[in-house]
């Protein structure tokens, strides 16, 4: 099985949930302006987006559908295509290649969305490609998530820098650039503490770890990642928006696409902000990050094979 047949089958959930929604309102043999209509409704109820669920009404309104062929499939390869035209730009695979430099990678996100175990994940695969990568457990906040990350820096065979719970997040992550030069590592990818993006305390301190960073190098971070959480639905706009305004974000992780999340919370994405996405994840294994493809994840949204 394909790395992308396996993401199918378990975008198959919410795929599926989105083509029946479809396919009880496609039940004439043409698409009239009621009809049309209705598929706008849809798409914005299935967290597309205004403007993308605008602009696929427009496209779907314009083509010549014959009526002897499978009107749900015409649509489906429509909303293919028009997925991989406005996604295809945001593919960033370069992100997990092997790295001349240090790569310092500041990795954000509100709790409960999956972020450390997303970090263990793209460990992995950056080291499967030749990359020296350390972990930086700035979660000082919680025990557990020094542990947690610990357990992931063992799993698979990478160092961490750490410390104790309570110290400086900032600190922790200025040793590991350190550590991280020293050693010729390629990436240091630092996790941060879960905040709500309205504590301006605690992103205050998200603020100052960045901040210490670029004391060692200038360019740092490298790379600001957002995890977002895809049964968050619309929530996650706000939150791309408000960690946007404290440090440029380069890129976004859409995690827990696996159940009944409704995966059109990407397009609206894409449409609004047009920021790189890195990956998506489908559950807690380890091998249950897939690099975004626009054309992969076209096809999965609409079930074409």
């Amino acid at each position: 099985m394909g790395i992308f047949d396996k993401f199918k089958i378990g975008f198959k959930k919410s795929a599926s949930a989105f083509t029946s929604g479809l396919r009880e309102i496609i039940v004439k043999k043409e698409i009239d302006d009621k009809t049309l209509d209705q598929i706008e409704e849809y798409l914005i109820q299935s967290d597309v987006g205004l403007v993308a669920a605008e602009e696929i009404k427009k496209i779907i309104g314009q083509e010549k559908i014959d009526p002897n062929k499978d009107i749900l499939n015409e649509v489906n390869l429509i909303l293919r295509d028009y997925i991989i035209t406005l996604m295809k730009p945001l593919e960033n695979e370069n992100f997990f290649n092997k790295k001349e430099k240090l790569n310092a990678v500041l990795i954000s996100g509100v709790n409960g969305v999956g972020k450390t175990t997303t970090i263990g994940k793209v460990g992995k695969i950056l080291k499967s490609n030749g990359n020296k990568v350390m972990f930086s457990a700035c979660d000082t906040f919680r025990a557990a998530a020094i542990e947690q990350l610990e357990s992931w820096a063992n799993k698979i065979d990478v160092q961490i820098t750490k410390s104790t719970q309570g110290s400086d997040p900032a600190s922790v992550a200025y040793k590991a650039i350190e550590e991280a030069l020293k050693g010729d590592f390629n990436h240091v990818l630092i996790d941060t503490a879960g905040r709500l993006q309205n504590k301006k305390n605690l992103m205050e301190e998200y603020k100052k770890i960045a901040n210490v960073t670029k004391k060692i190098d200038p360019d740092a971070p490298h790379d600001v990642i957002l995890v977002l959480d895809a049964t968050s639905g619309q929530n996650v706009i706000n939150q791309v928006e408000e960690f946007n305004k404290i440090i440029p974000l380069t890129g976004l992780i859409m995690t827990k696409l696996d159940g009944t999340a409704k995966g059109g919370i990407l397009l609206a994405l894409a449409k609004k902000y047009k920021l790189p996405i890195i990956a998506l994840g489908l559950g807690e294994k380890e091998d249950d990050l897939q690099i975004f493809n626009a054309e992969k994840f076209a096809e999965a949204f609409t079930q074409i094979n």
